[in-house]
């Protein structure tokens, strides 16, 4: 259950309803890609798997690859950390990124640098992801005991999630 006063999961210290909810009720809300960004890694925390489908440009044919979608947004989202965003012309933009993820009982971090287009949806602009290069593959991290938690909790990795 969402509540209005819950932080939203992108990092924002805003709440959720102030945050990327709105932009997951309607993406055109979206005003920069970062925003979208920030929407579809919340919507992976909160398993909004169709939000994430419809928020690919049409280009990706993203609603063949569902199922595969779903497994990503499943997965067990830890945090976020936008690195840069830019927006390059009226109708792209890019968003460089950190997703923190555990599977197996391992952490890892997605490193991304995203690729956004805008196009006219009915009267509106709408940001869609479109690509990402990868600057380092989804490694798993080294954290030490002594370590920040990648949970984002703040405590020391020992005295969390260890």
């Amino acid at each position: 259950m969402i509540t209005n006063t819950q932080l939203c999961p992108c990092g924002s210290q805003q709440p959720l309803s102030l945050c990327c909810q709105p932009v997951h009720q309607h993406p055109s809300e979206a005003h920069h890609p970062e925003q979208l960004m920030r929407a579809r890694y919340s919507a992976h925390v909160l398993g909004l798997v169709d939000f994430v489908v419809a928020t690919y440009h049409p280009s990706c044919q993203a609603e063949q690859y569902r199922d595969a979608i779903a497994d990503s947004v499943n997965s067990e989202w830890l945090g976020l950390e936008v690195i840069s965003s830019r927006i390059a012309s009226d109708t792209e933009g890019y968003v460089e990124f950190k997703a923190f993820y555990r599977d197996d009982n391992q952490d890892y971090c997605l490193h991304e640098k995203s690729r956004f287009l805008r196009e006219m949806v009915g009267n509106s602009p709408q940001w869609f992801y479109v690509d990402g290069e990868y600057p380092e593959a989804a490694e798993p991290m080294k954290i030490g005991r002594n370590d920040p938690c990648s949970c984002g909790s703040g405590k020391k990795f020992k005295k969390c999630c260890l």
